[in-house]
């Protein structure tokens, strides 16, 4: 039996060429010979330099054509499609603070399971099949393990795959803090950007190039999940919900950011389930964005607080939970494993989750 690990939000490495007529600062290479690694790469993350970061690693929104491009003279590409070594190590110099499936993939090799043969990544422009795997593993059916934004991908694969195709190839679909219904916390992200965790980085900077991607418009919280009344940001002279999306990123002076949450939407609202075996796997019991709140007079250009519910420190908790909704929705059991005080990305590290993983292979071999 074969593995497929889909990576989530920014869980993919990502290469670029330059061959571009100006730069943001003199620091900036205009043109580099091949390409490099662009993410993850720390030595791009240092002050100053991150301006040229942000620069070549920024979409264009063309709400004509509906889609985005890179900025001119940047070309990129995802590295590594079937090989597990490029969502084990977001950093290919495998710094420690660059591992992501790395804990899991060991895991599986050390009972028995061989990389890039019987594990396999799945890398995706996260900004933006399993078949050969099942081929290789004596014609047994694989089991996609996806993180974070990954279940989302993983499911709308799933949703494009006929009922014969997912019975002979896909043994179960394991998910990892999978955020079915959006999060509070991209709202966040449009207002005020997010420092990936470490106080190195500034919010600040970091939003110029995290608004210009629609996977944070594909996150923002879904009106399947969060009703027309619940106040998701307040501030004193307005409060907004999910219906109130087009003028809470108008306000914030990002229109596009509307434009790409409509090309998105249908993805959000289509919660038709997988049609095959869901293990869905979850922390809890982590202080989680619920509500952004605003002083009288500091919307939009001031930092907001906040008020807390239930969630991985990520993902809110109905959303979490949204795998449930598939119980008695397919003929395919729907698993469902809780983890008090397990944050969003420490899930991927857990022993308590690589046990669960493991002890699944042994059972789905047996």
């Amino acid at each position: 039996m074969g593995y497929f690990t889909v990576p989530g939000d920014g869980g993919s490495q990502v290469e670029a060429r330059l061959h571009k007529k100006q730069v943001v600062h003199y620091l900036c290479e205009k043109t580099t010979d091949g390409f490099f690694n662009i993410w993850l790469n720390l030595e791009l993350l240092v002050p100053l330099v991150i301006d040229c970061w942000i620069d070549n690693m920024k979409l264009i929104y063309n709400n004509k054509t509906r889609t985005t491009t890179n900025p001119e003279g940047v070309e990129t590409r995802i590295p590594g499609f079937g090989d597990t070594k490029s969502v084990e190590w977001l950093d290919p110099t495998q710094v420690s603070e660059g591992a992501y499936f790395k804990d899991i993939a060991t895991a599986l090799v050390n009972i028995g399971y061989e990389r890039n043969v019987s594990i396999r990544g799945a890398p995706y422009d996260f900004r933006k099949a399993p078949k050969e795997t099942y081929t290789s593993n004596n014609k047994q059916p694989v089991v996609l393990v996806a993180h974070s934004m990954g279940a989302l991908m993983s499911l709308h694969f799933l949703q494009l795959q006929s009922q014969r195709w997912k019975d002979q190839y896909v043994r179960a679909l394991v998910t990892l803090s999978g955020p079915w219904g959006g999060s509070v916390k991209s709202l966040k992200v449009f207002a005020v950007g997010d420092n990936l965790g470490t106080y190195v980085l500034r919010e600040s900077t970091l939003k110029d190039e995290q608004i210009t991607c629609p996977s944070l418009a594909w996150l923002m919280p879904s009106s399947l999940f969060w009703r027309p009344t619940e106040v998701l940001v307040q501030t004193d002279k307005k409060n907004y919900t999910v219906q109130d999306f087009q003028t809470y990123l108008n306000a914030l002076g990002n229109p596009n950011g509307w434009e790409m949450r409509k090309d998105v939407e249908k993805y959000s609202l289509n919660f038709s389930p997988p049609g095959v075996e869901v293990h869905c796997l979850h922390g809890q019991g982590v202080q989680t964005i619920d509500t952004l709140t605003y002083a009288a007079g500091k919307f939009p250009d001031g930092y907001p607080g906040f008020i807390y519910g239930d969630g991985d420190g990520t993902v809110n908790m109905r959303s979490l939970e949204g795998c449930l909704l598939w119980q008695g929705q397919q003929r395919q059991k729907i698993y469902h494993q809780t983890y008090p005080t397990l944050d969003h990305m420490g899930i991927l590290r857990d022993d308590r989750v690589v046990a669960y993983i493991t002890g699944l292979v042994s059972k789905l071999s047996g």
